[in-house]
């Protein structure tokens, strides 16, 4: 009895487990169900299509890349054909910024797309349909790249975000094609012989580091048409041209190279300089003319105008200076700006001449008797800084006696005896120290000349100057 007790208890058991477990597998198919119907009606329709899925290459049952690519066979430290003739890489570069310029580090920073192509038959694999396969970074370092590096670069980094900016595409008959994004700062040699009415010529320059021309022959892939670029705007300079050239570079210890340039012609805009520099020497400039208008007398007026151009023409020369190089030859705006500085000073010292030449002035008269010991100076001047007669009791001349010789045939070379009288004023050429006492005795004179003559001056010296550098 209490057998057939307890196997009815261990049937009833038995049945329990069994409806409980098959509860949960039917839940889970419905589910699976669901998931799946979700999924083929988003994409196919509410179709599921098992053949696609059982076509899944990213599924472990088929072959990895790495298999399939068969990288474990192969030491990919040696080059394709190692041993034989020169791998040829091809290079295709498409230029996507210049980033910027710089006068004073004498360099530039340039981003760029930097593709190679070669053929290495260890990688090639067996394809129905001819389709490439496509990597990133992390089968790059699996297998053999060119060495590539950029000549005179001070600094460049491959871009990361959010991934390494590195693709990888293999051929099935092994073709590959390797792909970067790259930014490099690189040197430029600059001349600023006619700065900033320059024209710059530089250069990117590409050469293996490791394979000379017996191992590696590195070639533009397109020829010229192997380098394009994007539209680029630069704000201090105009892009006239880029082209594409090769040629070979030797070194002592490891023989000849092949090396791929990059260049471009960077023409100056003027506007910038033009607004910030050259109009306001042109305006300091004349200002310091405006002196030779000033009374003579006026000398607060005049001192304070000249010293306040020599210092605002000096600060323009130091805030151009500091952002150049310290290059050990003249530049076109040092020409500029030291000969307009040279306009600035000789009018100061214009006025320090006209200052001592009026000083003497009176100081004859005054030992003359020619200026009155009651004479007031500052109201007998006037607006042009001359004295008036009127003003000043000068003594007259004596008049001239009459000549003996009526006859005007009559010559002293036919009376020898008969010596001009009293009074006869002869004709001769004035001595050089006599047209300085001439200037001294007429000190306004100065301004005079100095009026017409400082324009005209700085006048033919911009005529020349923007003919010979513009």
């Amino acid at each position: 009895m209490k057998v057939d007790v307890l196997a009815c208890l261990a049937l009833a058991a038995a049945s329990l487990v069994v409806m409980v477990t098959g509860g949960r597998s039917t839940g889970r198919r419905k589910h699976k169900k669901v998931f799946l119907g979700e999924n083929s009606k988003f994409k196919f329709g509410g179709r599921i299509d098992h053949k696609l899925k059982r076509q899944d290459s990213t599924k472990t049952l088929l072959i990895k890349s790495e298999q399939l690519l068969r990288i474990e066979e192969h030491d990919f430290a040696m080059r394709p054909g190692f041993g034989g003739a020169a791998i040829p890489v091809g290079i295709d570069v498409q230029v996507e910024s210049i980033d910027g310029i710089s006068e004073v580090n004498m360099d530039f920073t340039i981003t760029l797309y930097l593709r190679h192509y070669w053929k290495d038959e260890r990688l090639a694999f067996p394809s129905r349909n001819n389709q490439s396969r496509t990597f990133d970074s992390r089968l790059v370092k699996k297998i053999w790249v060119p060495d590539v590096f950029f000549v005179h670069s001070k600094r460049s980094f491959i871009h990361d975000t959010t991934m390494e900016n590195i693709m990888l595409r293999v051929y099935p008959d092994g073709n590959i094609l390797y792909s970067v994004r790259v930014t490099v700062t690189a040197l430029c040699s600059m001349d600023f012989s006619s700065f900033p009415l320059d024209t710059q010529n530089c250069s990117l320059e590409l050469e293996s580091y490791a394979y000379n021309e017996n191992d590696l022959m590195l070639y533009w892939k397109n020829g010229n048409d192997s380098l394009r670029t994007d539209e680029i705007v630069l704000s201090q300079f105009f892009i006239e041209h880029f082209h594409a050239s090769s040629g070979l570079a030797f070194y002592s210890s490891t023989g000849w190279y092949n090396r791929l340039f990059i260049n471009f012609i960077l023409r100056r805009h003027i506007f910038f300089f033009m607004l910030q520099t050259y109009f306001p020497t042109m305006l300091m400039v004349v200002l310091s003319w405006v002196s030779f208008w000033i009374d003579r007398r006026a000398v607060p007026a005049r001192v304070s105008l000249g010293i306040t151009t020599v210092l605002t023409m000096s600060t323009i020369i130091t805030g151009v200076s500091s952002s150049m190089p310290q290059v050990s030859y003249v530049k076109a705006v040092d020409i500029y700006l030291w000969t307009s500085f040279l306009f600035v000073f000789l009018s100061v010292i214009e006025y320090a001449a006209v200052n001592y030449c009026t000083t003497l002035e009176e100081m004859r008269k005054m030992k003359r008797g020619k200026i009155p010991s009651t004479f007031n100076a500052s109201q007998a001047m006037a607006f042009d800084g001359c004295f008036h007669d009127n003003d000043i009791e000068l003594t007259p001349f004596s008049r001239m006696a009459p000549t003996l010789t009526s006859d005007p045939r009559t010559s002293p070379t036919q009376n020898p005896d008969i010596r001009p009288m009293e009074g006869t004023r002869l004709r001769r050429q004035r001595s050089l120290r006599e047209n300085v006492d001439l200037f001294v005795s007429n000190s306004y004179m100065i301004d005079s000349y100095s009026r017409l003559a400082f324009p005209l001056s700085y006048l033919l010296f911009n005529t020349i100057y923007w003919s010979l550098y513009s």
